[in-house]
């Protein structure tokens, strides 16, 4: 037993299943167990009670104040405080007290977050609903509990309502599946683990910088003399600041019962990660929110700032947040390879729907991870490209390869390796290597989805990736369902579960690639495999609203039809948006911060070159003539290339549809945007330290 005082605090700020029982009566707990396990219904009368207990707990760890916190479909969380007290009459006494009632439900003004249609400005009523499978906890002596958001009329207006259908829909489909391998349970956890990408750089660097205020990222700045390429950033030795910021931050998160496991340098200078240990998707995803939201505020304790943007920075690495995906069905990992024939056959049973699932709605899952800061980060500095493709490496792919081929197969074992040096062990070899340019990498018992970006909430790509799975599933089970006389005799049923396997397979191959995904051979590849390329978010989004989207959706009560094109209008509409803002901040920079810096450094050097001639008539001062012709003929090419810009910014407002909008800030305003940003860059190279108006990469990126 340890005595470490951080172990002792460890989810001393949750209201987990230990604390509940230490507050709610044996009976009132088992009825709840049996809500959250099997979906029984939740009374008044037990409401009543676990929401006393829950408010002793919180007023004992000296919280006073209760919100219901939820995620709206802008992608970040939300919270209203309500206070506990209750003043007794005219008595000038008060009570702290919290009802069943205001367990449950509350309500919020659903007008004032983005529904896509699904909401008219003038109706406003939205309703919170505690979601009993995610502990609640405190943050700033505030109970917070985790809600779902809905409309009046029950539409989901948030992203953890879609999650958990997704959850329940590859529940019921695997509990089938598991039925035909001999085992009964309803135990089946969609499990995520979060590795958390970020730049921490100083606070008054950030403060001086508008973009990275406004935008999250740097519109202008020359890549820095030393970026990563000398490979020395990445596993180094953590700053002194960095390393107390991490402690403190592991202290929270670790308060909050949120696992924090592994820190380190990233690649990028700068650049860190944080990653959690695994655990339920819902779990993981609500505490990723916190864990993002702990980064920032924490931040400036240390004269810092987090930058959780994907691309804060140009020329080096981006940011992105790897989700570690699996499911657990009656305790046994479905992705774990297993040692006997029939965890064997499982296990390629269960790889070849998700195979299926993937090849079959790629485009969908490219869409769960389309944004504009997205679109700076993905194709190259360690982030994927934007064609879907699965890794599985040579061993698995020599199993799938026989399987495919009816040929006999030998089970995937861990080798050892001798490393030649007598005090040293031997270590055990993977049987895969990592593939750092796949989007959907197979990592030993687990798939690596590797493309969506640090800022971004992981319900949409999770939720995507269990109802896809879910429905190969499904057609998987219907195969299945043809052999059922065979499950008797297990030879021939584990012979029939293989020729499955080779036609699901088969079908759906052209999805695996173990290659380099950045080659431009692979490109090619792609296109005569008919994989798709959706290089921005207006190529991505519009699968959102396919008919072959919409009926998987609806088909396992995941979306409605309508609750899944008011995401694909409001992720148009956002991406319109943030575009928008960045042109406009860019025009604002080079015309009240750059352009007067550039143009008064002209001038000054015109001054000197003057000054210098009429002193000494003999100096033809040809280099600083030279810097001066470069400065003026810079000029030059920022106004033109601004009058671009606010040309093509003009003609966006013409434009009503969101879509053709945003094919033309994809195709048109964003590389003009590039072009400027190239004009003033060439500038910094030029203009003195002491005369550029905001800090460089070199000061940004590398500081004591």
């Amino acid at each position: 037993m340890t005595n470490s005082k951080n172990t002792k605090f460890y989810s001393t700020l949750v209201f987990d299943d230990s604390t509940m029982q230490k507050y709610l009566d044996a009976k009132s707990y088992k009825d709840f167990r049996d809500i959250v396990e099997n979906g029984k219904p939740l009374s008044i009368n037990l409401a009543d009670k676990i929401a006393a207990a829950m408010k002793d707990w919180a007023v004992s760890m000296g919280a006073t104040h209760f919100t219901h916190w939820f995620q709206p479909l802008n992608g970040t969380t939300s919270e209203k405080h309500d206070s506990f007290l209750v003043p007794e009459g005219d008595s000038g006494k008060a009570i702290f007290s919290f009802s069943g009632k205001a367990l449950i439900s509350g309500e919020g003004d659903a007008s004032s977050f983005p529904s896509g249609g699904l909401r008219a400005t003038f109706e406003a009523r939205g309703y919170t609903a505690w979601d009993p499978s995610s502990n609640a906890f405190i943050k700033d002596e505030v109970l917070c509990i985790p809600t779902a958001f809905c409309s009046y009329n029950g539409q989901a207006l948030d992203k953890k309502t879609p999650l958990l259908r997704s959850m329940d829909a590859i529940k019921a489909q695997l509990t089938v599946f598991m039925n035909y391998f001999g085992v009964k349970t309803k135990d089946i956890v969609v499990n995520v683990g979060a590795e958390q990408e970020l730049f921490l750089i100083p606070k008054k660097d950030y403060e001086a910088r508008e973009d990275l205020i406004m935008c999250g990222r740097t519109l202008f700045g020359n890549k820095p003399v030393k970026g990563q390429e000398l490979e020395e950033h990445y596993y180094g030795c953590l700053r002194p600041t960095v390393s107390n910021y991490y402690k403190e931050l592991d202290d929270e998160l670790w308060a909050l019962g949120i696992a924090a496991h592994t820190k380190h340098n990233e690649a990028a200078p700068s650049q860190h990660e944080l990653a959690p240990i695994y655990t339920n998707a819902n779990r993981a995803i609500d505490e990723n929110l916190i864990t993002m939201e702990k980064m920032q505020l924490l931040a400036s304790k240390y004269d810092l700032a987090c930058l959780l943007h994907e691309r804060p920075f140009e020329g080096i690495n981006g940011s992105g947040k790897h989700c570690n995906w699996s499911v657990c069905a009656g305790g046994s990992n479905l992705l774990d390879p297993g040692k006997t024939d029939s965890e064997i056959i499982r296990f390629i049973a269960f790889l070849s729907c998700v195979i299926a699932g993937v090849d079959e709605y790629q485009e969908l899952i490219r869409a769960s991870v389309a944004s504009a800061g997205n679109d700076c980060r993905l194709g190259g500095n360690e982030a994927p490209p934007a064609i879907i493709s699965i890794y599985l490496g040579d061993a698995l792919s020599n199993i799938i390869n026989a399987v495919m081929s009816g040929h006999s197969y030998e089970a995937m074992t861990d080798s050892k390796m001798d490393l030649g040096v007598s005090v040293l062990p031997q270590i055990m070899r993977d049987s895969s290597d990592r593939n750092r340019t796949s989007p959907f990498a197979f990592t030993a018992n687990k798939f690596e989805f590797r493309m969506p970006g640090s800022q971004m909430n992981l319900s949409d790509c999770v939720m995507v990736l269990n109802t896809a799975i879910a429905k190969s599933i499904y057609d998987f089970n219907k195969l299945l369902e043809k052999g059922k006389n065979k499950i008797g005799n297990t030879k021939k049923f584990q012979n029939f579960v293989l020729s499955c396997c080779a036609k699901t397979l088969k079908d759906h191959k052209r999805i695996i690639f173990n290659g380099d995904g950045y080659s431009s051979a692979w490109q090619k590849e792609a296109k005569k495999r008919g994989l798709s390329n959706n290089v921005t978010t207006a190529d991505a989004l519009p699968c959102m609203i396919s008919k072959n989207s919409v009926e998987l959706f609806e088909a396992f009560g995941v979306l409605t039809k309508e609750e899944l094109k008011s995401r694909y209008v409001i992720s148009l509409e956002k991406y319109n948006k943030l575009i928008n803002i960045e042109s406009r901040l860019m025009h604002r920079m080079v015309k009240r911060t750059f352009l007067p810096a550039i143009n008064e450094y002209a001038s000054d050097l015109s001054s000197q070159i003057n000054e210098i001639s009429n002193a000494q008539k003999t100096y033809k001062l040809q280099n600083q003539r030279a810097s001066l012709k470069k400065l003026l003929s810079g000029l030059e090419d920022i106004y033109e290339s601004l009058e671009k810009l606010d040309d093509l910014r003009e003609s966006a407002k013409s434009i009503k549809d969101e879509q053709r909008k945003a094919n033309h800030n994809a195709k048109k305003l964003v590389p003009a945007m590039k072009e400027l940003r190239h004009c003033v860059d060439a500038m910094e190279h030029i203009v003195p330290r002491d005369w550029w108006p905001v800090p460089s990469y070199n000061s940004m990126l590398f500081y004591v």
